[in-house]
């Protein structure tokens, strides 16, 4: 008779956020929870419509949900590729959509000297992939007792989020969400290993699957890098399935038109589908 252990059952030290726009744990077990929302900000009015819509489906599903976008992309291949309108524009912009929409955000940091003022607006901060193993970013988004979402580095094996993690709990701050989002396989080509959402959450944290960045095709077209978004809704159907507490996709209303990741991102009217599907496979593995 073989014994069955459920690697995802809820961690013995859940993380917490707790906000006016409404508190959500990762770890218990009870749902995934969702990061979704446009790569970065293009325009406020295109973000504003896109976050009321996963609002309204997250809503009806009961799936909780926190708006990312960028206030800037600064890992770009060229000089040509769409940064942003800059960074005290873009965190005004992104906190009356926070406010008029009424939820929780989440973006990322590359530099100590933007980790304080992104503090005032994002309920969670992001570190970046290539910046993982960057101590003085990680030490200083630790510092603001933000919740901490740090995507595994592309170079990086899962159990080497240990170390990583680490810095920031001997900073004082535990409030830690694992990311994979990839690993180099080769030139322009990443590759997702499901082992390693196990081996990573076996360090004790909750783990995130990145369906977005995950199907990047890095530096594929010369200039920027290519995608397969096709293949965001079979990755999290296997993420799903595996056990995560938390699923990450960048969802654009037209992608084809979208100034950064468009070959990566779900399109919009397809989010509720992709949804209602990957709870149904999350409501029969957690029973």
């Amino acid at each position: 008779m073989i014994n069955l252990v459920n690697e995802f059952k809820p961690l013995a030290k859940t993380v917490t956020l707790e906000s006016k726009y409404g508190n959500i744990t990762w770890g218990d077990g009870k749902s995934f929870v969702l990061f979704a929302g446009p790569d970065i900000i293009e325009d406020e009015g295109m973000v504003i419509e896109t976050a009321k819509e996963i609002k309204r489906v997250t809503t009806a599903l009961g799936i909780p949900w926190i708006l990312k976008c960028s206030f800037d992309k600064a890992n770009r291949q060229s000089l040509k590729s769409f940064r942003g309108p800059g960074m005290k524009e873009a965190l005004a912009s992104l906190e009356k959509i926070k406010v008029s929409v009424g939820c929780n955000f989440i973006t990322d940091v590359h530099e100590t000297i933007q980790v304080e003022e992104t503090a005032q607006y994002a309920e969670v901060i992001q570190i970046p992939a290539f910046l993982s193993r960057q101590t003085d970013l990680m030490v200083a988004a630790a510092k603001t007792g933000r919740v901490l979402h740090v995507k595994k580095g592309q170079f990086l094996a899962p159990w080497d989020m240990k170390a990583i993690a680490q810095k920031a709990v001997q900073t004082g701050n535990d409030k830690i969400l694992l990311c994979d989002r990839g690993t180099t396989f080769g030139y322009n080509r990443l590759i997702n290993d499901m082992t390693g959402l196990v081996e990573m959450r076996r360090l004790g944290f909750p783990v995130i699957m990145d369906c977005t960045h995950s199907t990047q095709l890095p530096g594929a077209t010369g200039e920027s890098s290519g995608g397969r978004g096709d293949m965001v809704w079979p990755l999290g159907r296997a993420a799903v399935a595996v056990g995560v507490d938390g699923i990450f996709l960048e969802t654009h209303p037209d992608p084809e038109k979208a100034l950064c990741d468009g070959p990566t991102s779900l399109p919009l009217h397809n989010l509720e589908a992709v949804l209602k599907n990957l709870k149904n496979i999350f409501d029969t593995h957690s029973k």
